[in-house]
């Protein structure tokens, strides 16, 4: 732990947003990892002051443990733990096929271990210090955009070619194969499905799926385009199409 203060303790807002619950109701269920325990203390305080239901880990093989037990609806990891690291947990989390969004925190302030984090499966990124607020906005993007998404139009149901989306159900399938995909990629095909056949360009994917810049670097974008690719386009004929200077289009196969 450094002397700098890790969080901002200002909190306060003009207008509190909404408070998000599961499908049925009940709170959110968040695993907060971190071995500090004025942080993780704190993180807690505020996360229930949303009205959600939060478990703390100080070390990753207990947050494997709590993770498989308690089913969370997003994961704050630190990367810097006492046993195993957070890329560790991450990757045996997803080798088990669990999808839950996680946000990685890290004192790391390089955009180098962003990308490393988001190419092992994690979903978004925040280095210390970090204001409350922003955690928890984007926490609660995260979780809007994994199991609780809100359908943008009366159907929830899309369908390009042979592949299919249905916000509902959080399914995916390609003819009668499912693809199982993590809360980012879900997020990604479903911006793509809304446009098929439109030249999507990476800054208008990169304010649509993770709703601020990467500090200007656009490789994040690739990154989940080749996910993608990999989990799609190997069941058939290639849809996701790179326009050379401008985008990404998706279009039903020939």
């Amino acid at each position: 732990m450094t002397n700098e203060e890790p969080v901002s303790r200002h909190t306060a807002t003009a207008q509190q947003p909404p408070r998000l619950t599961r499908l049925d109701g009940t709170p959110i269920r968040v695993v907060v990892v971190d071995d500090e325990d004025s942080l993780t203390d704190l993180l807690s305080m505020a996360l229930r002051y949303e009205g959600w239901d939060v478990k703390i880990a100080s070390d990753g093989r207990t947050a494997m443990a709590l993770t498989r037990e308690f089913r969370p609806d997003v994961i704050v990891l630190d990367i810097m733990l006492p046993d195993i690291d957070g890329l560790q947990v991450l990757t045996r989390l997803r080798s088990d096929g669990i999808n839950t969004p996680i946000l990685f925190l890290t004192a790391k302030d390089s955009l180098d271990d962003r990308i490393v984090g988001l190419t092992v499966g994690g979903d978004d990124y925040v280095t210390k210090p970090f204001s409350l607020e922003e955690l928890v906005a984007r926490l609660r993007g995260l979780i809007r955009r994994s199991t609780l998404v809100v359908s943008e139009s009366d159907d929830s149901f899309l369908n390009v070619g042979d592949l299919s989306l249905d916000e509902d159900s959080y399914e995916v399938r390609r003819a009668d194969t499912v693809i199982e995909l993590t809360a980012t990629e879900f997020e990604l095909l479903r911006y793509l499905m809304r446009n098929p056949r439109r030249v999507l360009s990476k800054s208008q994917i990169l304010d649509r799926v993770w709703s601020y810049d990467f500090g200007g670097k656009s490789s994040v974008v690739e990154l989940y385009i080749s996910y993608l690719r990999k989990k799609i386009d190997s069941l058939g004929e290639p849809m996701i199409h790179t326009v050379r200077g401008v985008g990404y289009v998706l279009k039903p196969a020939n």
